[in-house]
């Protein structure tokens, strides 16, 4: 076989193409920048805002107050608003992650090739669907159903927005969750089915101890996507906040609060304005706290394999 000869490059044409490199790279790195620029001038626009909002209301008052009255009686206390949040959380992640981590074993230990290529990208078809129509569901489906069988559910109530948070936040679980799981090497497996073990307990006992991390990592991230989940808890949980949540009674968390503060007719520059940004920031802080933990588990626990 004849060999292509070697194709002769110019000066010029190197500097063509070291010019093209460059502006590549230039590109690229603004890109990089203007991400990071926009994240900060949203902290700074919450910051500053925020801060104007404490030169008004103590801190203290806001932080420990347990009732939240912004337009009528001016209570500013985020207690129940943080109370509700939580609770949504807590019961969103009764659902989903036990539904997804089931999900990502048997795509990641049973599933065949064709059974995964089709059941995956179907189940995160679930992340896709707006959240609003997963608020719509919960109203007028959810709500009716669980009345339909003897839970004394209010029209507006933390049961059902939590029952939809989970359901939306399962394919985040169960994707991440198997993307770690199949990053563990067969040699683990082999090696487990070598000494006797069934498919079962090389799933529970080598496979989810082995991806532990990216696991837990997944749980996490998870969580705080329904932290900040807004449109569904809109639609479905209601607007009367609640330091002790029922989960059959109508109750608001702070992305609920945010959104009645500003789509109504509060004036600008008002206490109950800056407030908005007050809360924003406490959920900022309490997102950005769960994705540092989440990074500081998937680093602490992370197993490596040659």
């Amino acid at each position: 076989m004849s060999e292509e000869p070697a194709r002769p490059e110019f000066a010029g044409e190197n500097r063509t193409r070291s010019a093209k490199e460059s502006a590549i790279k230039w590109f690229l790195f603004v890109c990089a920048a203007l991400s990071v620029f926009v994240t900060l001038a949203i902290v700074a626009t919450l910051l500053f805002d925020a801060i104007e909002f404490f030169t008004r209301v103590s801190p203290v008052a806001f932080f420990t107050g347990t009732s939240w009255s912004p337009k009528i009686g001016e209570s500013f206390g985020v207690l129940p608003l943080v109370s509700n949040t939580l609770a949504v959380t807590v019961l969103s992640a009764l659902v989903a992650i036990p539904v997804g981590t089931a999900s990502a074993a048997y795509l990641s230990e049973y599933a065949t090739d064709r059974t995964r290529s089709v059941l995956k990208p179907a189940l995160e078809v679930l992340a896709g669907i707006p959240t609003v129509v997963y608020g719509f569901f919960a109203l007028v489906y959810v709500t009716p159903a669980l009345q339909a069988v003897g839970v004394p559910v209010s029209t507006f109530n933390l049961l059902s927005a939590s029952l939809m948070v989970g359901v939306m936040i399962i394919p985040m679980v169960s994707s991440l969750s198997e993307d770690a799981m199949s990053a563990v090497p067969d040699s683990l497996r082999q090696g487990a089915y070598g000494l006797g073990a069934t498919k079962f307990e090389v799933t529970t006992t080598v496979v989810i101890p082995a991806a532990v991390s990216g696991i837990f990592s997944s749980f996490i991230l998870a969580l705080s996507r329904a932290i900040g989940e807004t449109m569904i808890v809109v639609v479905a949980a209601g607007m009367s906040p609640q330091l002790f949540p029922s989960p059959f009674s109508s109750i608001q968390p702070m992305t609920s609060a945010m959104v009645q503060l500003s789509t109504s007719d509060l004036a600008g520059g008002t206490a109950a304005y800056y407030a908005l940004f007050a809360i924003g920031l406490t959920l900022f802080v309490i997102t950005f706290s769960m994705n540092v933990a989440s990074n500081w588990v998937a680093s602490r626990y992370r197993e490596e394999y040659e």
